[in-house]
């Protein structure tokens, strides 16, 4: 008998190589975004000193507030009044970004001449990691 086809091992030996590969490919996966968060939560924690330095230009003092957790609630936009829940007139934050992941958050508080945003990075990027505070001198472990 002259069979052609792949024998039962070839098979096996073949989903094995297919399973490491992709197993191999989700765990990569999974790092790049823990990563692109931490990247977007440092972005966003620049974004708001900008906006908060513009504030404190105009204003000559911060806005209010202690323990508000940014992006929702009360503190979803900046305006010349302070935080505000929605429809902010003359913006210097339209829209005040919240932590990527739901189950953190970008905690803030403040006294006339200083604040602080606290944060936390699932990981470690530019020697910065776990729990960092934002204040009018920069970002700190």
């Amino acid at each position: 008998m002259n069979k052609r086809g792949f024998t039962l091992i070839e098979l096996l030996v073949v989903i094995a190589i297919i399973g490491l590969l992709s197993t191999l490919a989700v765990v990569a996966l999974g790092s790049a975004r823990q990563k692109a968060r931490d990247s977007k939560r440092l972005a966003d924690l620049k974004q708001v000193q900008t906006a908060l330095e513009l504030y404190y230009t105009d204003q000559t003092s911060y806005p209010s507030g202690n323990a508000l957790t940014l992006g929702t609630g009360n503190a979803a936009c900046l305006s010349a009044t302070g935080w505000e829940a929605t429809g902010c007139a003359n913006p210097y934050m339209a829209q005040v970004p919240a932590d990527p992941l739901s189950t953190q958050s970008y905690a803030y508080t403040a006294a006339s001449s200083s604040y602080t945003i606290t944060a936390t990075l699932e990981g470690t990027v530019n020697g910065l990691s776990g729990g960092i505070t934002l204040s009018p001198a920069g970002i700190a472990d």
